[in-house]
């Protein structure tokens, strides 16, 4: 039989993190690493009995899920973030996986699938998402990067079946928080790389990202969430862009002086 860890990060997840939890609750280990929560999140996580909740102040996504995997007392992780629920095929697969005792691949991918404004959406570059979370981490961890973080194994990897749910925002107030924080993270790493967009390519950013996520990756078929999830994906790319304008445009301008007479 294989053991398995699994591991989580939070911070305020108290409204998404029981279904998480609960979806995980089979593994012979959950490790939740919290970054300061103010509100019942380490409650919560402490009610499950085989749950062992961990501290640490925000290092980056990469990092703070390294630090996760290495807080871990198995060597197979499965890394599920707050906001994502396996559904009854996959916790299948992964018990049966568990069982088996099987390990000649390095990791596994599980197939993830967007939920979004009350739909799941089974259509779309969104119902068809791949990720490496089910790995050896004798053979394989998380990067390093500060955002769009991801796993990196060395050897064989599979994939199992059933879906990974993604119920990435509860409503549109929390996607525009996320929606800044994010565009933020990614121009000053844009400007950090020196990668500068012509002017002409900003302004077509927004109506070409909007036909290819509603009419080439068919989320025109996910009814109108899948009609919002184009426009704000869109609008995403755009304020990415403005706002790595805006630093270069901030750093090439010469300082400003005041003085009083």
């Amino acid at each position: 039989m294989n053991r398995l860890s699994a591991v989580v990060i939070t911070l305020n997840e108290e409204r998404s993190l029981p279904r998480t939890l609960d979806s995980v609750s089979w593994c012979d280990e959950i490790v939740v690493l919290d970054s300061g929560s103010s509100d019942r999140t380490v409650e919560i996580a402490q009610s499950y009995p085989n749950c062992r909740v961990v501290t640490q102040p925000f290092l980056g996504y990469g990092l703070q899920k390294r630090k996760a995997v290495a807080e871990a007392s198995n060597d197979w992780i499965l890394s599920v973030d707050a906001d994502e629920v396996l559904d009854a095929g996959l916790q299948r697969s992964l018990q049966a996986w568990r069982l088996s005792g099987s390990a000649g691949s390095a990791g596994y991918y599980l197939l993830r699938r967007l939920c979004f404004m009350g739909r799941e959406f089974r259509h779309g570059r969104e119902s068809r998402d791949r990720v490496l979370r089910l790995f050896d981490r004798r053979r394989g961890n998380f990067t390093s990067a500060r955002i769009h973080e991801r796993v990196e194994v060395e050897g064989a990897t599979e994939t199992l079946d059933g879906r990974l749910l993604h119920y990435t925002y509860r409503d549109l107030e929390e996607y525009f928080d996320k929606f800044n924080r994010y565009t933020s993270v990614m121009a000053r790493e844009m400007h950090g790389r020196r990668r500068r967009p012509s002017t002409l390519a900003m302004a077509l950013r927004p109506p070409v990202t909007f036909l290819q996520y509603y009419f080439l990756h068919g989320n025109w078929l996910n009814g109108f969430p899948g009609y919002v999830w184009s426009c704000l994906a869109a609008g995403y790319r755009t304020v990415k862009y403005l706002k790595f304008y805006e630093l270069e445009t901030a750093a090439t301008r010469p300082d400003e002086t005041h003085s009083t007479d």
